[in-house]
């Protein structure tokens, strides 16, 4: 398994460009919370409680590979993708069918993040790993903590 250093530097060689930055770091939250709110919309099989779906199963997947990875950031991962979890929750009681916002989020976040790559000049880091789906989240947070001067 490549070290989290290895992969936040291979992300960040087609993420220089300061709109592309700007762009993912609008965009990769919304990505984060429109398929998260996606999966919930999804029936889960079986009778289980409400708050076991497929949003949470991927978020705890996640969880297991980000500690693999990078266990100093699970903490701040942890309340991050719990506090998504909780909005996408509460959004699915209310008027509208969550999975019509989340997939008109889900293209417009995408195509955002395309004109990013096309203004960086540089394919999407995906495109060579599906990985990266998963770094892109950890990317922005590590940007954070080395902003507070904490250890990544």
């Amino acid at each position: 398994m490549k070290r989290l250093e290895t992969w936040l530097a291979e992300y960040g060689e087609s993420h220089r460009h300061p709109l592309n930055k700007r762009l993912h770091w609008v965009c990769v939250p919304l990505i984060v919370f429109s398929l998260l709110g996606l999966l919930r919309s999804v029936p889960f099989p079986g009778d289980w409680p409400v708050w076991v779906n497929w949003a949470a199963l991927l978020v705890t997947l996640a969880l297991f590979y980000y500690a693999a990875l990078a266990p100093r950031l699970v903490p701040a991962m942890l309340v991050v993708l719990l506090g998504t979890l909780w909005l996408v929750e509460w959004l699915a009681g209310q008027a509208l069918p969550l999975w019509q916002g989340c997939l008109a989020i889900f293209v417009l976040a995408w195509i955002g993040q395309f004109i990013g790559h096309e203004i960086e000049g540089k394919r999407p880091s995906f495109f060579q790993d599906l990985q990266f789906l998963l770094i892109g989240p950890l990317w922005l947070l590590a940007f954070v903590y080395r902003r507070l001067d904490w250890r990544v």
